[in-house]
């Protein structure tokens, strides 16, 4: 069994740089894989391993400056769900490309999972799911607004264009695991909105903590690894990724005329020329030759 975490902290880097080689390393020693981005705001990821080499990164982060109080949330699989350790350095950990948001000086009041039913519930709360939109065509909240953006830029132009279906309405707001939240609620409240909330430990720590039968949660959480999604209890769904466009496939997306393994499907079938497809053909063919061996191509 392997441990998987996902964790974000906001805080001041001076020198991102100087970090990202020590903490690959560490990771590296220590068998754990998956993703972390260095920005000057901080560091954002996921990574899975044995509990004693999750435990020794997320030890090496803590001792990171400003990381000491460093929270993260954890699942479990049976299967490594990344294929290599990647620490990246990035200009923020989370892109919203506003300059004057700082998660640091003040956000959204924080709801814990067991209260959030109640809150969004309400009759005088919007509540806005903050994800990319093909996050949230397989799952999101009864009753949530997806904005429909591509691209967590994009949000504070929608918001822009959609204030004014909001007037004199508290807004409560989601993301996967919270850190999109603790940018876009800094946002709101800099653009004058008084009573802004959003869910603690996003998406992932409500689907820990409420049943199943409590739940005001629909369809699965997509999640950057080779899960593709999770459902209550955090329990890996049915989705598949496609690995030409990146976007979540159900089951029966993959009986569809337009899905080929490694190649399209019905989202991209349209968006590669024939060349790009070729090359698509031949990495899942070396993908394929790598499982007859018993190995793991990077490409998968």
């Amino acid at each position: 069994m392997l441990t998987i975490a996902a964790l974000y902290h906001f805080t001041r880097f001076s020198d991102p740089a100087a970090l990202r080689g020590p903490l690959a390393k560490r990771a590296c020693e220590m068998g754990v894989k998956g993703s972390l981005m260095l920005a000057p705001e901080g560091i954002n990821g996921t990574i899975a391993g044995t509990r004693e080499g999750i435990d020794a990164v997320l030890a090496h982060i803590r001792a990171l400056p400003g990381c000491v109080d460093l929270e993260w949330k954890e699942s479990f699989a049976d299967t490594m769900p990344f294929g290599r350790m990647k620490v990246r350095l990035k200009r923020e950990i989370v892109t919203m490309g506003q300059p004057d948001v700082d998660p640091r000086a003040r956000v959204g009041h924080y709801v814990e999972p067991a209260e959030w039913n109640d809150l969004i519930s309400a009759p005088d709360v919007a509540v806005i799911d903050t994800r990319n939109d093909y996050e949230v065509t397989i799952g999101t909240f009864e009753g949530a607004i997806d904005p429909g953006t591509t691209s967590f830029r994009d949000f504070p132009a929608w918001w822009e264009a959609n204030k004014h279906r909001f007037h004199n309405k508290r807004i409560a707001m989601f993301c996967t695991g919270g850190i999109r939240c603790e940018k876009s609620t800094n946002y709101l409240l800099g653009q004058g909105i008084e009573e802004v909330y959003h869910l603690k430990g996003g998406i992932l720590k409500y689907l820990e903590e409420v049943p199943e039968d409590q739940s005001l949660w629909q369809g699965g959480c997509f999640v950057f690894d080779q899960r593709v999604s999770v459902g209550h209890g955090l329990v890996p769904g049915d989705h598949r990724m496609c690995h030409a466009c990146r976007r979540p496939l159900e089951p029966v997306d993959r009986t569809r005329p337009e899905y080929e393994e490694g190649v399209s499907c019905h989202h991209c079938i349209d968006e590669y020329d024939d060349a790009r497809r070729a090359r698509f053909r031949e990495r899942q063919r070396q993908i394929a030759l790598a499982r007859t061996r018993g190995a793991r191509h990077l490409g998968q």
